[in-house]
């Protein structure tokens, strides 16, 4: 996967594994495990960096601790990949993002693509409203029943960061971001902004600051 990456011109991954209930991951291992990762990916001379994180269930946002809710925050730096509960997005998860607020972390939404509904686009200017981002999967911006969906949220104002949403080297998504960053530059409106969406945000967020979208998401 690092070679993909690299292959592709990215070169930090936040490994985000599944906090939530039917996922046996040890918070208390991950700092370790990264780091004997980057030691692997520097022998073989990948120039890669991989940096702790998380996908944090909203489910599972209650029973983390906040020394727990750091471990799994994108580099340890406060912002939480959050991982809306199935279905449609609702009005749990603008108050996990201000519970997460309160805490002293902030919430990246993970794979709206997921959650659609009628009113998915006023959801989603909700939580924007709220301090959150979006991270889009990059893939569904490339091909697939999704792509003009995601491409018209994206237009509206309503994407800001690609995550790659790769679980594996063997299957699935890749680790690939370019051709997603690509299909944005078809719009208009975002494409003077394609630096900050695949540099400058991410940059921003895991060094733990607040990055200010620069287009809107209200027309």
């Amino acid at each position: 996967m690092a070679r993909v990456a690299a292959a592709d011109g990215i070169g930090t991954i936040a490994a985000t594994p599944h906090i939530r209930h039917d996922h046996d991951v040890r918070i208390g291992e991950l700092r370790e495990r990264v780091s004997k990762l980057n030691e692997a990916i520097t022998r073989e001379e990948i120039p890669v960096e991989v940096v702790t994180g998380g996908e944090v269930a909203e489910t599972a946002l209650d029973r983390l601790q906040t020394d727990e809710l750091r471990a799994v925050s994108l580099a340890g730096a406060g912002w939480i990949l959050l991982e809306p509960r199935p279905g449609p997005l609702g009005p749990s998860l603008v108050s996990a993002v201000d519970h997460l607020r309160e805490r002293g972390f902030r919430a990246l939404i993970a794979h709206p693509e997921r959650h659609l509904s009628s009113d998915l686009r006023e959801r989603m200017e909700e939580l924007i409203d709220h301090g959150a981002l979006i991270q889009g999967t990059a893939a569904f911006l490339v091909s697939g029943n999704a792509r003009d969906g995601m491409l018209s949220l994206a237009d509206g104002g309503l994407i800001h960061v690609l995550g790659s949403d790769s679980h594996s080297s063997h299957g699935g998504r890749p680790l690939r971001l370019s051709e997603g960053i690509a299909a944005l530059g078809e719009l208009e409106a975002l494409r003077p902004h394609l630096s900050w969406i695949a540099e400058e945000a991410p940059r921003a967020i895991l060094s733990g600051e607040v990055p200010v979208p620069p287009y809107s998401h209200r027309g």
